[in-house]
């Protein structure tokens, strides 16, 4: 096993005060030996144990097999493991349901990566590494439909659509502030969906994950026409999820913004969730 990759000072400086800048522990963690491979206190000794679904969807994880490290999610697990000094021999997958892994209570993996969005009530109960994923708000549409071929923003707005988003949500803000579009309104995303499915509108907004849940099980023929970019503040993202004080999670957070400064994160974004999931960004 490797040993856990060395930054320099000024590196170290930025990850200290963007990635743990609040703790009751005043030793730094750069500053110690406490995040090396065998200094880790993970719930198998030497090795890493990374929980995901049953099943795991694509792009998440392709064919449900986290084990190939193909798929976001996936990949994102193993670059976190190799900055914390892991071969991906020294990886266990497990599985577990969304709701079990979030329940108070001791856990049988060192972190789960499930599109866990990080929020308030969770954290009094489970601890968060910093946010890997933002969502990004999304439009569904159909093969044939008149934004099919749309690239950007302006295509969009060319071709005077129908875009329906759900009433109260963030989808519905991105159809007035992003698209500039009077949208059609719907009281939830199932009315939505149904208005699409009969034409009466081109395009739906939803965020992210519901596009490609929707795009290839409920819609037709379903494409996901691109995203928009996430400027919410108020979205504080996904992160990995431990158990609550677990004494890794400082190192776990660590390790994911050293792969979120050296632009692995982006690279790894741009291939799973834009090129190979087939969801560009309309600028």
């Amino acid at each position: 096993m490797k040993k856990l990759k060395l930054f320099a000072p000024l590196a170290i400086a930025v990850l200290l005060l963007t990635s743990c800048g609040s703790s009751s522990d005043s030793k730094s963690v750069s500053a110690s030996s406490d995040c090396e491979t065998g200094a880790l206190s993970t719930v198998t000794p030497d090795i890493l144990t990374i929980a995901t679904g049953e099943p795991a969807y694509s792009p998440w994880v392709l064919n449900d097999d986290p084990e190939s490290g193909e798929g976001f999610e996936a990949a994102v697990a193993y670059a976190v493991a190799s900055e914390l000094g892991y071969d991906k021999t020294d990886v266990k997958w497990i599985r577990t349901t969304f709701d079990g892994a979030i329940a108070p209570g001791p856990k049988t993996f060192d972190f789960n990566i499930q599109q866990y969005s990080i929020t308030t009530d969770r954290a009094k109960v489970v601890d968060f590494s910093t946010s890997y994923y933002k969502s990004n708000q999304s439009i569904v549409s159909f093969k044939g439909s008149k934004i099919a071929d749309a690239t950007s923003v302006a295509d969009i707005k060319a071709a005077n659509p129908k875009i329906g988003a759900a009433v109260g949500t963030t989808s519905l803000d991105a159809v007035e502030n992003v698209l500039g579009l009077k949208p059609q309104v719907f009281n939830d995303n199932a009315a939505g969906v149904a208005a699409l499915k009969n034409g009466q509108i081109d395009g739906f907004v939803v965020d992210l994950p519901t596009a490609f849940y929707l795009s290839a099980v409920e819609v037709d023929n379903g494409i996901i026409v691109g995203q928009l970019e996430n400027s919410s503040s108020a979205d504080e993202g996904a992160g990995l999820l431990l158990a609550k004080d677990s004494p890794i999670t400082k190192c776990i957070t660590k390790a994911l913004e050293a792969v979120r400064d050296s632009g692995e994160l982006e690279t790894i974004t741009n291939k799973w969730l834009t090129s190979a999931a087939g969801a560009p960004f309309l600028k």
